[in-house]
């Protein structure tokens, strides 16, 4: 690939376009270890002063999507506070250097989104930190494959729940008496809300209840001036994937059926999700953005 994302190329070709090695890691895994190591712009992201005074919250900030858009926001001109699990911690202090090198203030605020306690904490240390929120990018997920309903174990099942949903309440419900009109908030849901993959029945409900909670939303404080969207990417290589969230047999065609035939990287999502936390994206809200590489929202 070219130097920028922004210089023109075949986007079928553009990110890796080969099967993917069998591997695994444990939960929640590190993104270092990854082979190949998923795209996230860190060598090809350009920023143009977008967000120029901004300051974020993005969870799941460390690796994948979330990571993605943390350097993208920082390179538009944002200060950026990341949230990742403790054992992330790794993968944190790169994004943590990328930020910084992008002369921007990054803060790392390790802590597990599924305790409610933290959840709503870690918005006021990130308004204390920054001194106030502007973006809210809620990437933060937990996937885990189980083949059969029958083992998919109640602690599994609430602890997706827990990650996936509850935690985009607590935070969400936390953040809105100190966001001003212009603020964003950007929900994740996926294609698995509208294309439920057998063996991710725990995951791909999070995914639409998310699609749910934020467009009713984004309603409820439209007149406030804050708008709420939602991103819901395809297959995308993050390490979710080698953490349990695809079975091995499937690891090596993921991403092989969609109509340009190789798996998204997390640095194609980065311009979403600088455009909808931009002034670029006034009249925008309510409104759920598909980066699926030709599977299409149905």
């Amino acid at each position: 690939m070219t130097n920028k994302q922004t210089d023109i190329q075949d986007p079928t070709t553009q990110y890796y376009t080969g099967e993917f090695p069998k591997q695994k890691q444990p939960a929640p895994g590190v993104q270092a270890k990854m082979e190949p190591v998923p795209d996230c712009g860190e060598k090809s992201y350009v920023g143009s002063g977008r967000l120029a005074g901004r300051k974020a919250l993005v969870t799941g900030g460390d690796s994948g999507i979330g990571r993605a858009a943390a350097i993208a926001y920082a390179r538009e001109g944002a200060d950026v506070v990341l949230n990742y699990l403790p054992d992330e911690q790794q993968d944190a202090d790169e994004v943590k250097a990328l930020i910084e090198e992008a002369g921007r203030k990054a803060v790392l605020i390790p802590g597990d989104l599924s305790d409610e306690t933290f959840a709503r904490s870690l918005v006021h240390q990130a308004i204390d930190a920054l001194g106030g929120l502007d973006i809210l990018a809620l990437v933060a997920g937990k996937q885990v494959a189980v083949e059969d309903v029958a083992n998919i174990t109640s602690e599994q099942f609430q602890k997706t729940y827990a990650v996936n949903v509850f935690s985009l309440f607590w935070v969400t419900q936390e953040a809105l008496p100190h966001l001003k009109p212009g603020a964003s908030i950007i929900t994740t849901s996926s294609i698995q809300a509208y294309q439920p993959s057998p063996h991710l029945l725990d995951y791909a409900s999070t995914k639409a209840a998310i699609l749910n909670y934020s467009r009713g939303l984004a309603k409820q404080v439209a007149e406030k001036g804050i708008r709420v969207n939602v991103v819901a990417p395809g297959p995308i290589w993050t390490v979710l994937q080698v953490a349990g969230g695809q079975p091995q047999e499937k690891l090596p065609q993921f991403g092989q059926q969609t109509p340009m035939k190789r798996a998204g990287q997390p640095a194609e999502l980065a311009g979403i999700y600088v455009y909808l936390a931009s002034q670029e994206s006034s009249y925008v809200t309510a409104e759920v953005h598909g980066v699926t590489g030709g599977e299409h929202l149905a």
